[in-house]
């Protein structure tokens, strides 16, 4: 008993230490707030004034798990993200009862389905079509998925080694960013497409400048396949890329060339490029010392630029265009960007693409230029819409960072990524087990793909390339859809079945 009343003993001085301290903690915080000068809700009310801060930095996890239905959430919704899931997971993605997807939204398609699809043993994957045929080394590129810009740095080393197996897996390329080529891009044996930013990460000389040898050195590898130079991305218009000194480790420094430790921030623009003239002549330059495709990707402002350029290749001749154009939507991601350009500038994908093709077709030159789509196309329907409306290839990048895992904590630019796919914490990159990751990846790659041809054989066609505009419908502000040919009318030159090149330029013709 004796022992018993000891120890209650004990557990009420412990109660009441704690509530000292606690008394002491809120008097010391009242006084605190009280008077500090820059917060006026917690001058006003003392302490209770801090569950303000507190409930809005953790009101977006609270609308994501209590509160947001499944497709509310901004910039994706569980519904899109709960699909990535299962498809990453390889598991059926069926569902029951019945479509949740409003079909008021304006804008959304609905593609028309044929009374007569093709049988299953009539249907066919997308052929494969060559980027660049007149360059010393074409690329006969298969997939019509694949993983779009995002750099070592802005991700994780863990988290790009899976996305490099699990793009060999699925056999689909891999987009290096603009952050240069690490040895964790190609240990997994993955077609790359090498990005040329504006800071000319990775083959850059003290100046800051393209430096030709180094340059000749990332061609040299066999499964760096392709150069894009970035004139724009969707996320941030007339802004280069951001990485938060955090992120600059020793080793990312060594990848891109610069100082350890020091906030990376590139130009807005490539300096030796001011103008059309210049742009092609940079395209002809970085073609010649690599001998491989060359291509530019760019966030649209107007058509009106678009024509300026095509008018240009025109008169230079149309060996001067680039060998493909990565079209971004203002409506694409980031891991940092200043917020008035991610909300309000940069045409999106959805007008953006269309008339983008309509333009190549106005000049002739659809059959020279490969279109490659790229800014929020996570779900098969999206992949489905811009191979409808004209695109030869689509990328993505927050998808595949879906398929490792990813839960939209909105931490990509702090360093402080919970799943470890953002951050150079070596803690929180624990989380990302590689072999798992690169299983997933690879799944989600095949589920996309295998989903659009559901699609494409849904409405009557072969393969996914034979998608035209007159194959999908759009909801229009009274509710009603209409084709996308009747929005943005087939060019006239354009196949009878799809808006591509010419047979010439197929992988089999070439072969």
């Amino acid at each position: 008993m004796g022992t018993m009343e000891q120890g209650l003993n004990v557990l009420q001085q412990v109660i009441a230490t704690g509530l000292f301290l606690l008394l002491c903690t809120l008097i010391t915080l009242f006084f605190i707030d009280r008077y500090q000068s820059h917060d006026a809700i917690r001058r006003n009310y003392p302490v209770l004034g801090r569950f303000r801060n507190l409930f809005t930095s953790l009101g977006e996890f609270f609308r994501q798990y209590f509160f947001a239905m499944d497709r509310e959430e901004m910039p994706f919704n569980r519904a899109q993200r709960d699909w990535v899931e299962r498809a990453a997971e390889g598991m059926g993605n069926t569902i029951a009862f019945g479509s949740t997807r409003s079909l008021d939204v304006v804008g959304t398609p609905i593609f028309v389905n044929s009374a007569f699809p093709p049988l299953d043993e009539e249907a066919a994957p997308a052929s494969p079509l060559v980027i660049g045929p007149e360059t010393r080394t074409p690329y006969v590129a298969r997939s019509i998925f694949n993983i779009s810009g995002m750099s070592y740095g802005a991700l994780s080393k863990p988290a790009v080694q899976a996305l490099s197996r699990g793009a060999k897996k699925a056999g689909v390329w891999m987009n290096t960013g603009e952050g240069g080529l690490s040895p964790f891009h190609l240990e997994g044996g993955c077609d790359i497409v090498f990005q040329i930013g504006t800071a000319k990460y990775g083959v850059r000389n003290a100046a800051g400048t393209l430096d030709d040898g180094r340059l000749r050195a990332v061609a040299a590898h066999e499964s760096v396949r392709m150069f894009e130079i970035k004139l724009s991305q969707g996320a941030k218009p007339g802004k280069g890329g951001i990485l938060p000194a955090a992120k600059v480790t020793a080793e990312i420094a060594a990848v891109r060339g610069i100082p350890v430790g020091e906030a990376s921030i590139s130009p807005n623009r490539h300096a030796e490029v001011h103008n059309w003239n210049d742009l092609l002549d940079f395209v002809a330059h970085v073609r010649e010392v690599t001998g491989k495709p060359v291509g530019v990707k760019m966030c649209i402002g107007s058509v009106d630029g678009l024509r300026e350029l095509f008018s240009t290749i025109v008169q230079r001749g149309i060996d001067s265009a680039p060998d493909f154009m990565t079209i971004d939507g203002g409506e694409g991601g980031t891991g940092a960007a200043p917020m008035p350009l991610m909300d309000l500038v940069g045409m999106p994908l959805r007008e953006a693409l269309p008339r983008m093709v309509d333009v190549l077709h106005e000049y002739g030159l659809r059959q020279r230029i490969r279109v490659i789509a790229s800014g929020k196309l996570v779900n098969p329907g999206d992949v489905a819409w811009a191979l409808a409306a004209g695109a030869d290839f689509t990328t993505s990048a927050r998808g595949f960072m879906f398929s490792l895992g990813c839960i939209q904590a909105l931490r990509c630019n702090k360093n402080t990524c919970p799943t470890g796919i953002t951050t150079h914490d070596p803690r929180l990159q624990k989380g990302i087990v590689v072999g798992d990751k690169a299983t997933r990846v690879a799944h989600y790659a095949t589920g996309v793909i295998k989903e659009v041809e559901i699609i494409s054989h849904s409405v009557g066609v072969s393969e996914p390339r034979h998608l035209s505009r007159a194959h999908v419908r759009l909801v229009q502000p009274n509710g009603r859809s209409v084709r996308m040919n009747q929005l943005f009318p087939e060019p006239a030159a354009a196949f009878p079945e799809a808006s591509h090149g010419p047979e010439i330029l197929s992988a089999e013709t070439l072969a």
